[in-house]
């Protein structure tokens, strides 16, 4: 019997926007960090069978394939761009596996890329025929289901009474685990130099005091709830890849996923989508969340992973050890593709068998979550 592997996974460091990353392209964000995953995985370019990338941003085309040509795959490789916003990335694995297991492909190259930094100016043609600018495009055709997700998060906090004090202890705890996983050499074999001056670190990361989270300007308040800057993950450039290929089912090395669900919530409240998968993977599947040894949870928003974690028995010294993306910040398209990089590399420590999660929402009230098993 063969079955599909995540065999290789590799991301950039990810950088605030404007940062180091400011003046590339994508497709140069994606290029290095493309090749150093097939070098991991032993994979020539000329192998690799399909290429699958989530992006938010871009504005239309297919910056997949101007990846996968600036990665200097073969002109034959089909590339296909996933845009499900923040499920992107981790929806492209999903489809990897899915296309693996089909007997589809048998190595496809997945994973996320994003720039803040560089992101085309949007806009669409009012009744008038006029030009209208707009930041983000509408996640649900009714406006009263459509809320700014910083406005929110703070219904949600309100909702859910967790207090600004929690919310900015996660915080600081997020950044906490991440200066202490650099510091210790942890994340060196998931980061790839994409420039020579790359500084290899993810670049917003730092010592934040409770003192300076309570003084964080507030986004949005909604009754008892609200959302400031240290609660808010910021907006970011990053690149993620990952090598999934076709294995045998008792010798192949890797990740093997064992379980994933895609679900849909009240748009609403999309917050709150990941509680709808992780419930629909825990009926389906009879899994025990308390013996998962890693959980990759993402955290848009500090009262969102609160909300979402509350529910279940996940053991805390397994939740986000080298930090989350308040802490990183969210490169939107390649967010869950650096979920199941982070997921990869914290299994490799791990004893075979080990097994961890990766979770993450969307706007809209989309969520993607996967379980996944260290084999060897």
């Amino acid at each position: 019997m063969t079955t599909a592997a995540v065999v290789s996974a590799r991301r950039s460091s990810v950088q605030p926007r404007g940062g180091v990353y400011a003046k590339l392209q994508v497709w140069e964000l994606w290029a290095p960090v493309a090749q150093a995953a097939l070098a991991d995985a032993g994979v020539a370019s000329c192998d690799v069978d399909r290429v699958i990338l989530g992006n938010g941003l871009y504005g239309g085309g297919n910056p997949a394939r101007l990846c996968a040509l600036a990665a200097g795959l073969p002109d034959h490789v089909a590339a296909m761009t996933v845009d499900t916003q923040c499920c992107a990335g981790l929806d492209s694995v999903m489809l990897a596996v899915s296309l693996v297991e089909s007997g589809a492909a048998d190595v496809v190259l997945c994973g996320g890329v994003e720039s803040f930094s560089r992101r085309p100016l949007r806009a669409h043609r009012d009744q008038g025929g006029e030009l209208a600018f707009y930041e983000r495009p509408p996640f649900s055709p009714d406006p009263a289901r459509d809320p700014d997700p910083a406005q929110a998060n703070a219904v949600l906090a309100d909702l859910c009474r967790i207090t600004p004090a929690e919310q900015n202890d996660w915080a600081v705890d997020s950044h906490r685990k991440a200066l202490a996983a650099h510091e210790a050499g942890r994340q060196a074999a998931e980061l790839v130099a994409v420039t020579l001056d790359d500084p290899r670190r993810d670049g917003f990361m730092r010592k934040l005091s409770p003192a300076v989270a309570e003084r964080a300007p507030v986004l949005a308040r909604h009754g008892d709830g609200v959302v400031t800057r240290a609660t808010t993950a910021v907006e970011a450039d990053a690149a993620a890849a990952l090598v999934v290929r076709r294995v045998e089912a008792e010798k192949g090395h890797g990740l093997r996923v064992q379980a994933c669900s895609q679900q849909g919530s009240d748009p609403a409240q999309p917050g709150l989508a990941p509680v709808a998968a992780l419930k629909d993977m825990q009926r389906r599947h009879a899994l025990d969340y308390g013996c998962l040894s890693v959980v990759e949870m993402m955290e848009a928003y500090a009262v969102q992973a609160l909300a979402c974690l509350a529910p279940f028995n996940f053991a805390p010294g397994a939740i986000n050890r080298g930090g989350g993306a308040l802490a990183r910040g969210h490169p939107i398209g390649a967010s869950g593709a650096i979920l199941m990089v982070r997921l990869f590399h914290e299994l490799a420590r791990e004893p075979v068998g080990a097994r961890g999660l990766a979770a993450i929402a969307a706007a809209g009230g989309l969520s993607t979550a996967v379980v996944a098993q260290k084999s060897g």
